[in-house]
């Protein structure tokens, strides 16, 4: 398997399971440079099996499985309210 295809793979497996994968996990992860992560990223978008979505706090590009976008932006409110839920819980 090349080294795309496992960052493909990657975004994707991420994507099935609820989760975004941001660029900047790239590099870490794969041990690549920047630059490499942001030219297979742009080669990934572009053949359109991926989406990619900025976060709204930090500006990061975050990449799913196409069409996936608004499912795990929904599992991620859910995650926040669970989150903050049991916090709240906790302190009482």
């Amino acid at each position: 398997m090349t080294r795309e295809q496992k960052i493909e793979q990657f975004i994707l497996r991420n994507s099935q399971n609820g989760f975004f994968t941001k660029v900047s996990t790239i590099p870490y992860k794969f041990e690549i440079s920047e630059s490499s992560a942001w030219d297979i990223v742009g080669e990934l978008l572009s053949n359109g099996t991926l989406d990619s979505i900025h976060d709204e706090i930090t500006g990061q590009m975050k990449l799913c499985e196409t069409g996936k976008i608004y499912s795990i932006m929904d599992l991620e409110r859910k995650r926040k309210r669970e989150k903050y839920s049991s916090f709240t819980k906790k302190r009482k």
